[in-house]
């Protein structure tokens, strides 16, 4: 049988009550202020803050070892998380861990243009970046939410937003309070210690940390990401296909796999 096929104000409402959902979870795309306006060399798409969510908590979902499973939940996005997705500048080298995108690749000329002469590492990150300052000049209010988690995964959560906001010290501040963890988040957490370090821009600490933890998919992925951005693209080829292998087409994280696998294949 055949549908009778929407018309256009239809579609539109539906549109708009999506969006209108979006904005009261916090998830609704940043509305710029006028005072500050990015610009690429490259035009790129902007990448939606629900999506980034969604996959900026993926790895609580990845992270159980086989003893201990992870309990699932539903967690809120911090306050200005959109201000800040339209913030952060294209990466390169991105961490399988919480607050982390794969969208946050969104420009492949820099990595194609190495594939052939070695994979340069990108620079660490400072408080004082560029665009950042933006997200945070109402940074406070993330700040005040950070500082409000009390119980895991809530501390983590905070942790790794404010890692990705490059809010380095806070962030380890917050993966060390609260005394001991969990049984069931101690292996997340040590992946969130991992990539810290790894951000800061300490990528044979975290590489060295990463191989003491357990093969979960994170941390498979994490050890091959980190071998392919240190120059070993045969370790990170035996990594990310592990990693890869492991998570559904329908995941970000997976299609990102295959593009780090991919860059590690063409190297020799």
């Amino acid at each position: 049988m055949s549908q009778t096929p929407r018309s256009i104000t239809e579609l539109f409402c539906q549109y708009l009550r999506r969006q209108i959902a979006a904005q009261a979870e916090r998830l609704g795309w940043a509305d710029p202020d006028g005072q500050v306006v990015p610009h690429e060399a490259v035009p790129m798409q902007p990448v939606d803050p629900q999506l980034a969510w969604d996959d900026a908590l993926a790895v609580l979902r990845w992270s159980r070892t086989g003893e201990t499973p992870v309990p699932s939940g539903h967690w809120e996005a911090p306050p200005d998380w959109p201000a800040l997705v339209a913030a952060l500048e294209p990466a390169r080298a991105v961490a399988f861990c919480i607050g982390n995108f794969p969208q946050m690749v969104r420009n492949l000329q820099p990595l194609l243009e190495r594939a052939e002469s070695g994979i340069a590492r990108e620079r660490a990150g400072s408080e004082s970046d560029g665009l950042l300052h933006v997200a945070y000049a109402s940074g406070s209010s993330i700040l005040q939410w950070a500082n409000k988690a009390q119980d895991y995964p809530q501390l983590l959560i905070a942790a790794g937003v404010l890692r990705l906001g490059r809010r380095f010290k806070e962030a380890s501040q917050l993966l060390r309070a609260n005394g001991e963890t969990p049984a069931a988040w101690q292996a997340l957490r040590a992946n969130e210690e991992a990539a810290l370090a790894w951000h800061r821009g300490n990528a044979e600490e975290a590489l060295a940390l990463w191989h003491t933890q357990k093969p979960s998919v994170p941390v498979l992925f994490n050890r091959g990401m980190a071998a392919l951005f240190l120059d070993r693209p045969a370790e990170a080829r035996v990594a990310l296909e592990q990693a890869v292998a492991q998570l559904p087409d329908t995941s970000a994280w997976h299609h990102l796999g295959h593009l780090y696998l991919a860059l590690s294949a063409a190297r020799p």
